[in-house]
């Protein structure tokens, strides 16, 4: 049983968990969701131009990450930003990065993680690619694509692009148990995240991590709360796609899971990493999503598995999971070793007026709309969703691994003319191209 302090059987479980009909709504392409969040990132101050693609210095995105005030950063430039290794850590709150901006081919950063410690940031239509770029097997220094982390709240990361993270390609994390209650712990982890509309895939498996194998998508850590995945594809990630810890609160609405290794979607409370705490109850919202096996699955890899030994209230609806070939796998998966009750949550918990697809419609309407910049495909997310829609796709070791490899894009320049664009949420105002 996957359970054993439940009484229903996995199949009754997952036919009541999969009772109630979805609310079919199409979803705004092009436009930030907000979820739990109620932020409005950098809206209403200064405009600070992006001038050049170097690290550091003036004109720089880090020098405008770092800055301090309200702030809508746009770029003037295009191309790659090389930070060789060098983190970008956002630490001032009130912040927009408005990557729509750029001129093509966009802007690409490579070789680091982007932390995000504070409230209140928007980000927008960016590439992060961190990759192991030569370093030893096993040697540390792992990065997350980009990382909720120390209380970060009210965070967006939206139509952004992730691929070739040596941890997480995008995760909600911080301090698990700082302060004397759940509620204060609650509160020093991320919180109010949403995550929508991204392209999430290839996370290095055998790389630079010094526990090895470590292909993984999303981690949403112990006792975060308002997280919310909406709209994102995730593909040839092993595991993590994406997993909910230990008293995690969250929600994944309408993503597309190709070719996981063993895990897609799980929940797991590790009893030695709460020692001495008492375990709090998870609460998971699992809606109109789907998954489908590529060739680096395991055969029978379920949706859904729910692991170590802490209680999670879960609600399912309209969730669809198939092989290769097109037959049903389960929604969920047994693992004998887990000790925790599940609980079924008879209601989603959701934000209010969240626009929600049916499953069946995902792999049809989804893949057009999500990554850095669906008008004008980098030709890694290209050949991404090219080989997504003919089954192809396997997990990587090395960035190298990808025939294409770190992008290579001459830089390009445009004035940037605030006319053109409406600054309080960065729409252009002739509208999306393409969407």
């Amino acid at each position: 049983m996957l359970i054993r302090t439940l009484a229903l059987s996995a199949l009754a479980l997952a036919a009541s968990l999969s009772a109630a009909e979805p609310v079919a709504v199409p979803a705004t392409a092009g436009i930030a969701t907000r979820g739990w969040t109620q932020t409005q990132g950098g809206r209403g101050g200064r405009v600070i131009k992006v001038t050049t693609l170097a690290p550091s210095g003036p004109g720089s995105l880090k020098e405008a990450i770092e800055a301090s005030g309200p702030r809508i950063v746009v770029f003037e430039v295009g191309g790659v930003i090389d930070m060789g290794g060098q983190p970008l850590k956002i630490t001032q709150p009130f912040l927009t990065l408005a990557g729509q901006t750029a001129p093509d081919p966009g802007i690409h950063i490579i070789k680091a993680e982007t932390t995000i410690a504070t409230h209140d940031v928007v980000i927008q239509h960016l590439s992060f690619r961190p990759g192991e770029f030569g370093r030893p097997k096993k040697g540390g220094g792992d990065q997350d694509g980009i990382s909720g982390i120390a209380g970060a709240h009210d965070v967006i990361v939206d139509h952004c692009s992730f691929s070739w993270a040596t941890d997480e390609n995008l995760s909600a994390s911080g301090p698990r148990f700082d302060g004397k209650t759940p509620e204060d712990w609650r509160r020093a982890t991320s919180h109010r995240m949403t995550y929508s509309h991204n392209l999430i895939y290839e996370g290095l498996g055998n790389s630079v991590h010094a526990k090895g194998e470590h292909s993984k998508g999303s981690l949403i850590h112990d006792n975060t709360s308002g997280v919310l995945l909406y709209g994102n594809v995730y593909a040839s990630n092993r595991q993590r796609n994406a997993l909910f810890k230990g008293g995690a609160q969250g929600a994944m609405v309408n993503n597309v899971i190709f070719n996981p290794g063993d895990r897609g979607v799980h929940y797991n409370l590790l009893a030695n990493e709460w020692a001495g705490q008492p375990w709090q109850v998870g609460r998971l919202t699992l809606v109109g999503n789907a998954m489908r096996h590529g060739p680096s699955t395991v055969a029978g890899t379920a949706f859904f598995t729910m692991l170590g030994q802490g209680d999670l209230e879960l609600h399912m609806t309209d969730n669809l999971a198939h092989d290769a070939h097109g037959r049903p796998v389960p929604l969920l998966g047994n693992n004998a070793q887990t000790t925790g009750k599940l609980i079924v949550l008879p209601q989603a918990d959701l934000p209010p007026g969240l626009a929600i697809r049916p499953a069946s419609d995902l792999a049809r309407a989804l893949p057009p709309l999500v990554g850095a910049r669906p008008w004008a495909r980098d030709p890694l997310d290209a050949k991404l969703l090219a080989d997504m829609a003919e089954g192809k796709g396997r997990l990587i070791d090395s960035e190298v691994e990808n025939a294409l490899g770190y992008p290579r894009h001459a830089p390009t320049k445009r004035a940037f003319k605030a006319e053109d664009w409406n600054l309080d949420d960065m729409s252009p105002k002739a509208g999306w191209p393409n969407l």
